[in-house]
């Protein structure tokens, strides 16, 4: 069987997992007042410190919000922000699919802004001198990301995929994305093997559809069909599908950002 047989085989097979959640949703829509991605709220929810207030730091942070419509039920999206010490405005940068053939985006929304009526979560706050040169770091794996071009939602890649391409590129900013990641852990067929997403340890996986990733930062999480199980040490939590995470906060500050931090 050729490599695109087993790929194709594979999806198909995984699909079948979420053909209930889908005929759950339409049924549920059918039964409630239309919504419109159009009119959802996409305006700030003021978490990021403000830029003009700090504009001698660095800042880099990243947060995730759950997808629009029944994927909502299942994974979140990811987005990254970074301002460097001069500057009084943020950058960002996430993957949007229904922007092909140009799928990364740089000042898609607000640095901090609902994703389509989901309030974000934060996820990494790193702040002060030695953010300067993570900063580069991110410019440059944002430039070397490999699928700007390709976006899937399921198994990937998407933009969960890009944050974790960035995390295994810059370690130090000490990313774990969330079990319901879905795309963080995509891997060609070709490369089943290399870092885990937070760059702190290792990964196996099958077009992030069948894969195990043992980690500092992720502790011990097993993959099936894109569903996530798995437990984490670091900061004790169980980490599973739909809901992400059960236990300890995960969010991630430098002492500058934690100081900061209410």
């Amino acid at each position: 069987m050729t490599l695109h047989a087993v790929r194709k085989t594979l999806i198909a097979f995984a699909g079948c997992v979420f053909l209930a959640a889908t005929a759950t949703e339409a049924v549920a829509q059918s039964e409630s007042p239309a919504r419109s991605w159009r009119t959802a709220a996409r305006h700030s929810a003021g978490m990021a410190p403000d830029p003009a207030a700090l504009k001698n730091v660095n800042i880099v942070q990243v947060y995730a919000a759950s997808t629009w419509g029944w994927r909502g039920n299942f994974a979140v999206h990811t987005w990254l922000i970074f301002k460097r010490a001069e500057d009084n405005a943020y950058t960002r940068y996430d993957v949007v699919g229904w922007r092909k053939p140009n799928v990364v985006q740089r000042n898609y929304g607000p640095p901090d802004g609902y994703w389509y009526g989901s309030a974000p979560q934060l996820l990494v706050d790193h702040r002060g001198p030695h953010v300067a040169q993570m900063i580069d770091e991110i410019e440059t794996a944002i430039a070397d990301y490999p699928y700007a071009d390709t976006y899937k939602s399921y198994p990937g890649p998407n933009s969960n995929t890009f944050l974790a391409h960035i995390g295994r590129q810059v370690p130090a900013l000490q990313l774990d994305l969330p079990a319901n990641a879905i795309g963080k852990d995509y891997r060609p067929l070709y490369q089943p093997i290399g870092l885990s997403t937070s760059g702190t340890g290792i990964q196996a996986s099958l077009l992030g559809l069948l894969g195990v990733t043992l980690g500092w930062e992720e502790g011990l999480e097993l993959n099936l069909l894109g569903l996530h199980f798995g437990i984490d040490l670091n900061r004790p939590a169980l980490r599973l599908p739909f809901i992400g995470r059960l236990g300890m906060s995960d969010t991630t500050y430098t002492k500058d950002a934690a100081n900061a931090h209410p």
